[in-house]
């Protein structure tokens, strides 16, 4: 079971859901997608790190074999090349590894070089098995260190996967969540917040995932983004109080289930309704 948990914006609750969700199941997997600024390891703390580089692979240019006829300059994109006083330079930095200029090279004068772009990390919280994706800075894409991360991570049937996703709803978002069994939207109360669930939940749509939303740091009284589920017919699974006891729990990168009985039934309902959903959708597509 992979359950990825999702938000317009940073700051949201994503990670706070996410790593009470993992921990309120005990024994389960939780994978840092956030790779630009993961933090999930910051609550879990984990123990018996183990860390292995991610590489991309780039073009090298030959000088002698090139002859300036600039079809990888024309082909690339991304700018990623450019020929300047007969010398074909190449801005790796902004470079997407898509390879198609060495395969486009009359000249065979483009082969590859390995360069690593960030690393991940494996360690242990209790019974949680920890996964960081920590891109290098200056990096044009996460995506090689999401797609290590999942390799790392196959499906198995009893394994419990919770997938801390960057926000919004950018390319890199699309890849943490195609393989997920189920997406969890979380959302603020406040008009930005509608705007910020809206934009992942049209992006689950389009991947026809099911779903469902988390409203964070409710409030007696007007919750526009309550509002928006009701008219879209958008199915909320939880609501998780705005408490001061959370918030500085949180500010200390503490984990609440493991601090707060309250808590503890709070997100424990909530993983109980997840697997409720999570069977129901696949009893219903068999």
């Amino acid at each position: 079971m992979r359950i990825a948990v999702l938000s317009g914006k940073g700051g949201t609750g994503k990670t706070l859901v996410s790593v009470n969700l993992a921990a309120a199941a005990k024994i389960s997997t939780y994978i840092d997608c956030d790779v630009e600024e993961p933090n999930g390891h910051l609550f879990f703390k984990p123990e018996n790190i183990q860390e292995e580089e991610v590489h991309v692979r780039i073009p090298k240019v030959d000088g002698k074999l090139c002859n300036g006829c600039r079809k990888c300059v024309d082909f690339c994109k991304f700018n990623a090349l450019a020929y300047i006083k007969d010398k074909l330079i190449i801005f790796e930095d902004i470079c997407h590894s898509c390879g198609g200029c060495i395969l486009l090279c009359p000249e065979k004068a483009l082969t590859e070089k390995e360069k690593v772009i960030g690393k991940i990390q494996k360690g242990a919280s209790d019974q949680v098995t920890v996964y960081t994706g920590i891109l290098n800075t200056g990096e044009p894409s996460g995506i090689p260190i999401i797609k290590k991360l999942f390799n790392e991570n196959k499906p198995e049937r009893n394994k419990t996967i919770f997938i801390d996703c960057p926000p919004g709803s950018a390319c890199i978002v699309m890849e943490s969540i195609k393989d997920a069994d189920y997406c969890i939207l979380v959302a603020e109360p406040t008009l930005f917040g509608v705007h910020n669930l809206n934009m992942v939940y049209e992006l689950v749509k389009l991947f026809n995932k099911p779903f469902g939303v988390v409203l964070n740091k409710c409030l007696d009284g007007e919750n526009p983004s309550e509002q928006f589920c009701i008219e879209k017919n958008i199915k909320i699974i939880g609501r998780i109080p705005f408490d001061s006891a959370l918030g500085m729990l949180n500010s200390n990168a503490e984990i609440a289930v493991r601090k707060s009985e309250r808590y503890r039934t709070i997100f424990s309902s909530l993983l109980e309704t997840v697997k409720k959903e999570v069977h129901h959708e696949t009893t219903s597509n068999s």
